[in-house]
């Protein structure tokens, strides 16, 4: 499967990453896509950017080395309340905008009622185009209510590759993967692959996604990042971009 762009990449501005957004670009122009989005973890991520980084990003170019690139970010799902940590205001100027649950963010007690219950508002935002990792066996979803939830609200569902390797610490990755993404099959709901890239290496690397996608023979017409245009016209950012 040839996928034109990846949704999910970090640079050095994550503060975890190896690489600088130049770097990035280059390597994913170098790699043949034509497009990189650059999703910098949010400001309740230990070690990351300021409020000030994304309020800034109006001044870089959205071409480089003759790649689209697009600006925004991977934000934190606070709490069961699906409360995320940048304002509206500001998350309107981005280009994308992934949300996610880590563990030294997320607020309250992890039951799957709570888990879910913060993925299903937060799929609410007008402005939160796609649910990063909702695979981490540390944080227990209902797959079904998630899915349904997805499909009412337009928002895309990631099968991340960083999740799926075997030295990874996020816990029954490939197991809540596959049960995700059958029920993405049953339902008609759009999927993205991530890379979750946070070296140029990795970007547009997606060994351990494409085998989930095999082993559920996932069609290809559900998956948005195969084209960029596919992809614009399926995020909520889309109608900016």
């Amino acid at each position: 499967m040839r996928v034109e762009i990846d949704t999910h990449t970090h640079t050095l501005a994550s503060g975890h990453a190896y690489n600088t957004l130049n770097e990035m670009a280059q390597a994913a122009a170098d790699k043949g896509l034509k497009g990189l989005a650059i999703t910098e973890h949010a400001p309740e991520m230990p070690g990351t950017c300021h409020l000030f980084y994304f309020q800034n990003l109006r001044i870089v170019p959205r071409k480089k080395y003759g790649i689209e690139l697009l600006l925004g970010t991977e934000l934190n799902i606070m709490n069961a309340r699906g409360e995320i940590d940048l304002p509206d205001s500001l998350l309107e100027r981005l280009d994308i905008a992934i949300a996610s649950i880590h563990m030294p963010c997320f607020k309250d007690e992890r039951t799957i009622d709570n888990v879910t219950a913060a993925y299903e508002k937060v799929m609410e935002h007008p402005y939160v185009d796609i649910i990063g990792h909702p695979d981490d066996g540390r944080f227990p979803v209902d797959m079904k209510r998630l899915v349904k939830k997805a499909k009412e609200t337009g928002t895309l569902l990631e099968v991340n590759n960083s999740s799926l390797r075997p030295e990874g610490f996020r816990e029954n990755t490939k197991e809540n993967c596959l049960e995700m993404v059958k029920e993405c099959k049953a339902q008609g709901v759009m999927i993205v692959l991530g890379s979750d890239s946070h070296v140029d290496a990795d970007i547009a690397e997606y060994p351990y996604a494409e085998e989930i996608l095999r082993e559920t023979d996932f069609p290809e017409e559900l998956v948005a990042n195969v084209s960029l245009e596919k992809l614009k016209a399926c995020i909520k950012h889309g109608k900016k971009l």
